[in-house]
This record gives C-alpha cells, sequence and structure tokens, in this order.
C-alpha cells in the first residue's frame, strides 16, 4: 500500500502546529521583533536629540550674554569647552563682548586658549571689542598674549583702542610681533587711520620700517589714508618711502 506522503488542510507538523497556522505566526513574530526594535532606537535616540538641543541652548544664551542661563547649564554638566557647530569654542563666543557669559565660563576650568578655525583666542575678541574689562579678566586667567600669529595686540590697534594697547604692553606683549604675513599692529593701525594708536605704539618704540611679506610697510599704508597726519609721524619718526 502507497502512503500518502501529503498533508491535509489543518494538519499538524511533529511539534504541534497547524501547518495552515505556521505563516501568521512567523509574521506576527516578525513584527514583534520590529517594534521591539523601534522603541529600543526611539528610546536612544531620544536622550541624544535633548542633549544636542540643550547644547544649541548654551551656544544662544552665550551669544546674547544671558550668564545666569549659561551657569545653570553648565551647573548641569555641560561643557564649559565645548565647540559650536562652526568651530568656536564657548569661551571665544563669550569674548566677543559677552561679559556676563565670560563670567560664568570663567568660574570653571575652561580653557582661555582656545582658538576657533581662524586661530582667535577670547582674549583677542575682547581687544577687538574694545573690553578692557574683559581683556584683562581673561589675562588674569593666564590668556596669551605673545602666541604664535595674530596677537591681541595687533586686534587692539586695529580698532584703535589704545586703553587696550596700553594694557598689553604693560603686560609684556610684544610691540613689534607679526602676524602670518608679517603684519605688525603698527601697520595695521597705520591702515585703518588709528592716528593716536600710532603715535602710541612710535612712541613706545614700534619698528617704523617693518615691511610684510607683501614688501608692504606702515608708511606704504600711511600714505593712502586720508589723515595725512599718519605719513608724517611715521617720517618724522624716521619712516623711510
Amino acid at each position: 500500500m502507497r502512503t500518502d506522503r501529503t498533508r491535509t488542510a489543518g494538519a499538524k507538523d511533529e511539534r504541534g502546529w497547524l501547518i495552515a497556522e505556521r505563516p501568521q505566526v512567523v509574521v506576527d513574530l516578525i513584527a514583534r521583533i520590529f517594534i521591539v526594535l523601534a522603541a529600543t532606537i526611539l528610546c536612544s535616540a531620544a536622550p541624544a536629540a535633548r542633549a544636542q538641543q540643550i547644547l544649541e541652548d548654551f551656544f544662544i544664551y552665550i551669544a546674547n550674554d544671558r550668564g545666569d542661563d549659561v551657569k545653570s547649564l553648565l551647573a548641569r554638566g555641560i561643557d564649559p569647552d565645548s565647540v559650536d557647530k562652526n568651530g568656536d569654542p564657548a569661551i571665544v563666543i563669550a569674548g566677543r563682548g559677552n561679559a556676563k557669559a565670560l563670567d560664568a565660563l570663567l568660574a570653571t576650568k575652561v580653557n582661555v586658549n582656545a582658538r576657533n578655525r581662524y586661530g582667535d583666542t577670547a582674549i583677542m575678541m575682547a581687544a577687538i571689542a574694545g573690553r578692557l574689562d574683559m581683556v584683562k579678566k581673561l589675562r588674569a586667567r593666564g590668556a596669551e598674549i605673545n602666541q604664535k600669529g595674530w596677537t591681541p595686540l595687533i586686534y587692539a590697534a586695529t580698532s584703535g583702542h589704545d586703553d587696550i594697547v596700553s594694557y598689553l604692553l604693560a603686560e609684556g606683549a610684544d610691540i613689534n610681533a607679526a602676524s602670518p604675513n608679517g603684519t605688525t599692529a603698527l601697520m595695521m593701525a597705520a591702515r585703518q587711520g588709528q592716528l593716536s594708536t600710532l603715535e602710541l605704539l612710535i612712541a613706545r618704540g614700534a619698528d617704523v620700517n617693518h615691511r610684510n611679506e607683501t614688501g608692504a610697510s606702515a608708511l606704504d599704508w600711511a600714505k593712502n589714508a586720508p589723515e595725512k597726519r599718519l605719513a608724517e609721524d611715521l617720517r618724522r619718526a624716521g619712516a623711510r618711502d
């Protein structure tokens, strides 16, 4: 007698499952696994998204000089050396004139010499912004003033902030320090038409004949300035055409 190896609908296999129902069991199992995985992903993504939002708030508070809010987030564990999406450290953003935010950061172990993608530091930002009070606070925390490249002195001279120029020189800033292209504080004062700053730097012994990598000198730039006394002062100090 031949044995019929076919199974009728509703027949059970060796494990007791109904063959007709087996595909539905597999579908249900896959669906449950997918739900569990999706829930796991969502749960792990939520804290990350929240942390990113807190970090964004942190930089908004600094830029708007909301010192108490900055202090609050620092107390919650935000890294004071955090960098924003543009590569700007928190301390550099604060250095642009946001004094309350700066105070909050300086109350931590923040790196005061952190640089942005252009090489700017917080004390350089404070110098060009004319914030002597912030320059002094940063200097007291160890901010460098004679680093290689552009310096706080060059930035202060560019904007004509004589009080900051005088302070930095008293702190030991190199009066003839040059930028990567060889430009000095005196040259920038001449280029920007900052007469009083130029006279201050000349009086303190700045090199009036220094030239940058293009061969330009302070006098070259002064001759093109509307203020004729710039060139006159430089020539009187020994600048050569």
